[in-house]
């Protein structure tokens, strides 16, 4: 989570910037440090020298060193407000991807609205290609970053805030919450994946198909097991639930993580997750459930299924 490495446009045009305002700043720095030591060793108070002749004003060195900060801020200002629009521009292009961004207490959903494809905590997009992330804040004030994309936004309940980019090239990277935003703020983050085009029009597709049924004993009692507990009631399954508490659960298996990053999406972690979801993430809202170890197991096997 560098802001060093740029992975996107607007990485490279904020990288470029603070390169230079800091050799700007280095120029600086040594010039006022070899004038300090040239005035202290020239000027030092020696045993029998007089007082040098003192003198009221200074006009040129007046001029110039008012001049001088002012071309400096110039030469700083210019590029900083062409970053400034260029980062802070809404338009769209034809081709451009549109995501719905939502932060909850404490997970985000992804929306691709043009797409058909929703998803929870784990990002994709396609590289070289424009997307313009719509923020909503449908609870608390959040802010959407991912440091080697350069730049924040906030996410704030009734406005409405837009970060457009260009993913550079495939690679994997993680985001955070970056506004204090309650108990399990620190545990609010985000797994981003840039696929190469083809890639992405094929997890896409993907995203697109309905859940996939079960198959062998574990998975069916876990959809059974599902299908009658309180899980249906936060939670979307196409074709199973359609709750809208928690997250979209229809292609669960198919991310890398769970509880927004916090833990590898594997059966033994679903099986805690499940079961005392609190004693993971404490401030979740998804409460702990009594579940037997086979029920829990069955549940963690289902679920693991849906990719």
């Amino acid at each position: 989570m560098s802001t060093l490495v740029a992975a996107s446009d607007m990485a490279r045009d904020v990288l470029a910037l603070y390169g230079l305002i800091t050799w700007i700043c280095v120029g600086i720095a040594a010039l006022v440090f070899t004038l300090l030591t040239y005035v202290l060793i020239r000027f030092r108070e020696r045993p029998g020298v007089p007082l040098p002749a003192q003198t009221h004003g200074q006009p040129l060195l007046e001029i110039a060193w008012t001049l001088g900060p002012a071309i400096v801020l110039l030469i700083i200002a210019i590029p900083t407000i062409q970053v400034i629009f260029r980062t802070q521009t809404q338009a769209k292009p034809r081709d451009a991807i549109e995501i719905v961004v939502r932060g909850y207490q404490w997970w985000w959903e992804f929306q691709y609205p043009a797409l058909g494809v929703v998803t929870a905590n784990e990002l994709v997009v396609p590289a070289g290609r424009r997307v313009v992330f719509e923020l909503e804040g449908p609870d608390v004030i959040h802010s959407f970053w991912v440091p080697k994309f350069g730049g924040k936004r906030d996410v704030v309940p009734g406005r409405h805030n837009t970060l457009a980019l260009t993913p550079s090239a495939p690679g994997e990277f993680w985001g955070q919450c970056a506004e204090f935003c309650g108990a399990a703020h620190a545990n609010m983050g985000m797994r981003v994946t840039v696929h190469a085009p083809d890639r992405f029009d094929a997890w896409v597709n993907a995203q697109r198909a309905p859940a996939v049924e079960p198959s062998g004993e574990p998975a069916n009692v876990g959809r059974a097991i599902f299908a009658r507990s309180a899980c249906v009631g936060c939670h979307t399954i196409r074709g199973i639930s359609a709750g809208t508490l928690g997250p979209d659960l229809t292609h669960f298996g198919s991310r890398a993580t769970l509880a927004a990053g916090m833990l590898p999406n594997t059966p033994e972690n679903v099986v805690k997750w499940v079961r005392d979801a609190p004693a993971i993430k404490p401030g979740v809202k998804m409460p702990p459930f009594t579940f037997t170890d086979g029920e829990a197991q069955a549940l963690a096997a289902y679920l693991t299924a849906l990719k």
